[in-house]
């Protein structure tokens, strides 16, 4: 069982254009991959910077967790879960299947 848990890009998606109060959506993405595409209520924070980034990023919301295809989210996800970060959620398919659904192709 993983420690945390996942949403649809649909489901996603949905929660997103409602707002998402009390949440931060944590693009762990590459500059060059925030520069090509972003959604605009999300927060770059690179996979590789997060051990020296958790300072930034709340314990008290749900941390919702997008990455181009959904594969460097789930790490993030285990390693804040790990880290003390009880409410983290990995977006299933990032932002390829995200982006999809807003008609943007995203390669």
């Amino acid at each position: 069982m993983k420690p945390y848990t996942s949403i649809a890009p649909n489901e996603f998606l949905s929660k997103y254009k409602e707002g998402m109060k009390d949440a931060d959506i944590i693009d762990v993405r590459e500059p060059e991959e925030w520069d090509y595409y972003h959604l605009e209520e999300s927060r770059l924070v690179p996979m590789n910077t997060i051990p020296v980034s958790l300072d930034t990023l709340s314990k008290e919301k749900t941390l919702y967790v997008i990455c181009a295809h959904g594969v460097r989210s789930e790490h993030v996800c285990y390693y804040l879960n790990q880290a003390g970060y009880g409410n983290v959620v990995n977006v299933e398919g990032g932002m390829a299947a995200v982006s999809g659904l807003c008609g943007f192709k995203y390669d």
